[in-house]
Order: structure tokens, then sequence, then C-alpha cells
């Protein structure tokens, strides 16, 4: 007979509240700094839980109208819960982070895709599309996900976080606001811009931490958008439930944050908010190799993908070349992001042949569990890059026939209350 001897629950060390917004909450934080203290702290081989907020703060909705997408307030994100310290963890050492599984709270079954403004987060093709504000909605069902605002899929996410890291140590942050601080000086009035440089305005820190700490931490805080030597915002689609991730620590306890959680995304998550974003509750557990940095000539992390991938063995792939032939055919010498967008463009305007608009089709290869990869990068003048798409995602055959492709009408995403795309 089964009793409550010997059984204990996971301990649950970030609770939050998905529909209230994440600067009402205690236990996160959207800085990276040192001297930001430990939440909760945990011991190694210790389960536990953390909940999270979606990365904005709650401050997308369920809804047809992009509108809070293009008024989204940047700097106030990411949200992330924790931090958590892990006892016995020094500078030096190697945290092992088993992610145990990830999952949407049952109360709030969708998540979203977006594409933002040109002025206000921008994306991939920012500039090339001059980007105005849209999204989807995805509903959760089970392991599936499907949009009202792009019809005619449903695919099955590997749900993981897109942020997860350590904190910096003093040297390392001043380290990266000096030589982001310095592309920026170089790129003044880039479009978006090149980088995001330390901002008070929107720093939150869900603690009571004395006045002057606060105030350090929002002058000097890293701001959370790009990943770092500790980690950080790498959108790594494969780091799903079974993963393992090896992080450098730089502080005392390592200080582990995790948020931006995604219920599916494609490789390179492409329009900024190019995942399913969600809120949802992740579980972990830690443990140290003491000396790890020195051990494994570790100057970032390392990681262990999931063995669990949904079953889309038939694919259709798009090559691209580094060649702007999309745009005014000009000859990049081997430049693989050239090659990237050119291949996502490929897979763009042939979704368009098929009735998708530019919208849903960019939304659609941000969040479906396409997949790309570099073919080759020692052929001059041109990298290889390509991308495939599942066929298995579409209700419909979608391959090149002789009479060429059958146009459907599948409506539009959601777009601003203005109309303007």
């Amino acid at each position: 007979m089964a009793t409550k001897a010997n059984s204990f629950a996971h301990r649950t060390v970030v609770e939050v509240d998905p529909f209230i917004p994440a600067d009402q909450q205690k236990g996160i934080h959207n800085r990276w700094h040192p001297d930001i203290p430990a939440y909760a702290t945990v011991k190694p081989g210790e389960v536990f839980t953390v909940q999270c907020v979606d990365w904005t703060g709650a401050q997308i909705g369920n809804n047809d109208c992009s509108d809070d997408i293009k008024n989204v307030d940047l700097t106030k994100i990411h949200n992330l819960s924790g931090p958590v310290a892990i006892e016995g963890a020094e500078p030096g050492d190697c945290l092992v982070v088993d992610i145990l599984d990830v999952r949407p709270f049952d109360k709030m079954p969708w998540g979203y895709t977006g594409i933002f403004e040109l002025e206000n987060g921008g994306g991939l093709f920012a500039r090339e599309f001059n980007s105005k504000a849209a999204k989807a909605i995805w509903d959760f069902h089970g392991v599936y996900a499907s949009s009202r605002h792009i019809p005619g899929v449903r695919f099955a996410g590997v749900s993981h976080p897109g942020l997860i890291g350590t904190a910096p140590s003093a040297e390392l942050l001043a380290t990266w606001n000096s030589r982001e601080g310095a592309l920026i000086d170089a790129h003044a009035n880039s479009v978006p811009p090149v980088a995001f440089p330390p901002e008070p305005k929107g720093a939150y820190v869900g603690q009571d931490l004395p006045k002057d700490v606060m105030e350090k931490v929002a002058r000097e805080g890293a701001r959370t958008v790009p990943p770092r030597e500790h980690g950080g915002n790498c959108d790594i689609k494969n780091l799903s439930k079974g993963s393992r991730c090896y992080f450098p620590v730089y502080v005392k306890g390592a200080n582990l944050s995790v948020g931006d959680l995604h219920f599916s995304q494609g490789d390179g998550e492409i329009s900024f908010c190019g995942a399913i974003e969600m809120a949802g509750i992740i579980t972990f557990s830690c443990s140290i190799i003491k000396g790890g940095v020195e051990k494994f000539s570790m100057k970032q992390p390392m990681f262990l993908p999931s063995p669990v991938d949904p079953l889309y063995s038939a694919k259709l792939i798009f090559e691209g070349i580094s060649v702007d032939v999309h745009g005014d055919g000009k000859q990049y010498n081997m430049d693989a992001t050239v090659a990237f967008k050119q291949a996502t463009l490929n897979a763009i305007t042939y979704l368009m042949k098929l009735g998708y608009t530019r919208e849903q089709a960019y939304l659609l290869l941000s969040a479906a569990p396409v997949e790309s990869h570099v073919g080759a990068v020692v052929d001059s003048p041109n990298a290889c890059v390509t991308m495939a798409l599942p066929l298995g995602i579409f209700d419909f055959d979608i391959l090149p026939k002789e009479e060429g492709l059958t146009r459907r009408d599948f409506g539009q995403c959601a777009i601003r209350s203005d109309g303007m795309v």
C-alpha cells in the first residue's frame, strides 16, 4: 500500500502568478548583476521547481490585436526567476544543471509569437520588412500547438527555457558593459540598436534591497537580451526536459536564474519574439564539478540536448548562400548570416505562394520546429546555410508539383488596430 512515508514533494523555490505584472512580484529580476542576492538556496542533488512569468512580465494578452506587441516596454525585460544559489558552488567551478521538466501553467494553456516594430525590438528582417507589430496566439493541447492566426498547421512543441544562466562577477559585468558600450558607440545611429546598454528605467529586483544596492543594480546591471559567457538568452530549442547544462560559476553559490520559457521555437527565433512564448514551471536538479572551468577549459557553457524531440523526418529544405538574392544582389564573402537570411526568405516566399501572408510565414518559421544547419563555410565566396521545414506540421500537401502550388486563403495574423502591416 502506498503511504506518505518517505514521499516528499519537490520544493518550489520561486512562485509567481502569470497574470500579475512581473514588477509586482517577488523572486523576479530583469538585470544581470553580482549584487543581486540569492532569493533561494538549494542543495546539490535536490530536485526543485521554479515558476516563471512570460518574458515580458504579462504585457501580452490572448486577443486578436497586436497593439500590445507594438507598445511593449522593453526596458522591463527579460523577467527572470531567481537567483537560486547552490550550496558549495564557488567561482571557477562548473555548475551542472539538469532540466527535468518544462511545462506551461495549467491555468494559462496558451502562448504567443510576435513580430516586433523596427523601432522597438526589431528582428531578423526588421529593416528589410520595415517591421510593424503582429502576433499569433497559440493554444496548447498536450504536446501540440495550433493557432487561429496561422491556420493549417499543428505541431509538437519542445518546451525549453530560452534564457538560463549564472550570475556574472563584478569583473565580468564590467567587461560586458565596456565591450558592448564600444559597439554601441561605433554604431550610434543603428535602428534597431546593435546592443542595449544598462538602463535604470524599468530595472526591477523583486527583493527588499537597500536603496543604494538597488540603485547600483539599476545603473550598472547588464540587460538580458543577448547570450554571453555565463549562458543568458541563448534560445537553444533542444534544451527541453532531459537536457543537461554546464555553466561556469563566477560568484559564490553560482546564483542561477531562468526565464523566457518557450513552448516551441524554430532555429534562430527569427522574429525577435520568435518562439511560442509562455509562462510556466521548470524543474531542476543541480550538481557541482569543483574546478570545472579549468578542467574543461570553459569559456562559455556547454549543453547536452534532450533525447526528447518531435519526429518529423520528412522536410522541405531551403538553401541560402552569401548573396543577397532577395535584395540588391550583392556578393558577400563567406557571410553565414546573409546565407541564413536568404534561406529563410526562400522559405517565406514559398509559404506565401501557398497563401500565407508574409507576417504569417515569418511567425510560423519562428515558432515551429524548423531546423537550420550550416552546410559549408569553406567554399569561397559563399557560405551555405539551410532551413528545413517539416512537412508533417501541415494538414495539407506543400510539396512542389508540376502544375504549381495551390493558393489557399489563410486570413491574417493579429495586426495593429490601425491596420498597418
